[in-house]
């Protein structure tokens, strides 16, 4: 038996050195490097980061790329890799991915989210597939490719697998972003994830919505369940869920006409409806009860007039007149709009930013098109380090693409992930070949 099992391990440390270290241009190599860190369960809220870690070291051993795993939170490794410039002077390149994913449903797909099912038509079934184990690998192929072309780098490039993107980031990015590691990296440019494009246009973002999660609560005296009165918790609380109701519409009849992206309106969602007394069969049905509470994900975009949404907040969604306890800064969660330098947090996407210039034309090279830049709908890790006032772009190459992250048979034709390699060697090619503007000429700040 235990021959039988060495005999086991050895086949699997063969059959590991065969898919990291075969030839660059091996497109079956390269897919099954995919599929293998694809069936890796990382889905919160128990992600394997272990695994995780060792098959990323894995690829950075075979790469020779240099390596360290930071922990700013117990069993929550941080994986940083670093492809050395020769010029260390200059601003790096830092490649974000996160490792975790979120939950799935198996029963509802047509197969298992981590057995990265190759079906017939090329399409690889999994969890991550999209969101976004892609481009983590993408990183490393291209990187692959630009070694074996025999590519140095002027700029250091670093790759970083950061955790609990899923759940907020703040044990992962936000603590990366802030500590004296990140600050010793000397970053100028951060790239991020982005979405999935169902033209064969790629989209590239340059902001992102902040969330603003608000609970509303109402208070007013209980009654009985047959007495009509003004003022009741209830009453308050559905006026308020009215009026957002029709904030909520005239920001999404902007979309559907056309004349604003998702990402360009403000966003309202209700979260929850907590109200009632609780009974041994469910509710107390005669009674109407002393409070009521409502809660809502708000996502704002950074052009958005912050202090008059806040107005809209405390006179007409959770006025004190009605027995409203809403407050200025009750927000059970509110992300800034501004970076630590009081501008919005925006990175530039004309000629002032030579990035955005190099990353279109990067993508050019590799016969892709970028689409008009966007704000990303949702929250990333891009975040972060745009609050530190650095250009981050959220950019994940998938064209001709359903948006499928966090939904049911969530997959990434193997095609596009392919061309997403190419894409993405161009674009470390050019960011890290870039010596126009040296620290000093192109600062953080101006950029």
């Amino acid at each position: 038996m235990r021959n039988r099992h060495r005999l086991l391990h050895i086949c699997f440390v063969f059959y590991q050195l065969i898919i990291f270290s075969s030839p660059a241009k091996s497109d079956d190599s390269i897919i099954e490097r995919f599929r293998a860190y694809l069936q890796i369960d990382t889905s919160q809220p128990n992600p394997d980061y272990t695994n995780a870690s060792k098959f990323i070291l894995a690829q950075a051993e075979a790469l020779s790329l240099e390596s360290q795993t930071l922990e700013f939170a117990k069993n929550k490794p941080l994986i940083l890799l670093k492809w050395p410039g020769s010029n260390p002077q200059l601003p790096s390149i830092l490649l974000n991915s996160h490792t975790d994913v979120v939950p799935s449903e198996p029963s509802k797909w047509s197969h298992h989210p981590f057995g990265a099912h190759l079906d017939s038509q090329g399409n690889i079934f999994a969890r991550g597939s999209q969101d976004m184990k892609c481009v983590g690998m993408q990183y490393l192929e291209a990187i692959r490719r630009l070694k074996a072309s025999g590519f140095q780098p002027v700029r250091s490039v670093y790759l970083s697998f950061v955790p609990d993107e899923e759940i907020g980031g703040h044990d992962g990015a936000e603590k990366f972003a802030d500590s004296h590691v990140f600050n010793s990296l000397n970053v100028g440019i951060v790239l991020d994830e982005g979405l999935a494009s169902t033209t064969e246009d790629y989209r590239a973002f340059y902001a992102e919505r902040c969330p603003w999660w608000l609970v509303i609560k109402a208070r007013g005296a209980p009654g009985h369940g047959a007495k009509l009165y003004d003022n009741s918790a209830m009453e308050n609380l559905f006026k308020s869920i009215e009026s957002v109701r029709r904030f909520r519409a005239s920001q999404f009849d902007l979309v559907k006409a056309g004349l604003k992206a998702e990402g360009e309106v403000v966003s309202v969602n209700m979260a929850f409806l907590k109200a009632g007394t609780p009974s041994p069969n469910g509710f107390v049905m005669n009674l109407q009860p002393s409070e009521a509470e409502a809660g809502f994900d708000i996502r704002v975009p950074p052009t958005t007039d912050a202090e008059s949404l806040e107005r809209r907040i405390v006179e007409e969604w959770a006025p004190a007149s009605r027995n409203m306890t809403f407050e200025l800064g009750q927000f059970k969660q509110r992300a800034s709009l501004h970076d630590k330098f009081g501008r919005p947090i925006l990175t530039a996407t004309d000629s002032s930013n030579p990035w955005w210039n190099l990353l279109e034309e990067a993508v050019r090279k590799a016969n892709g098109k970028l689409g008009k830049p966007e704000i990303f709908p949702a929250s990333t890790d891009a975040r972060y380090f745009r609050e530190r006032g650095l250009p981050a772009i959220g950019f994940s190459p998938m064209a001709n693409t359903p948006i499928l992250l966090h939904d049911h048979n969530e997959f990434l034709n193997q095609a596009e992930y392919l061309k997403g390699i190419d894409i993405y060697e161009s674009i470390i090619k050019a960011c890290a070949s870039y010596v126009q503007h040296s620290k000093d000429e192109a600062s953080r700040d101006e950029l």
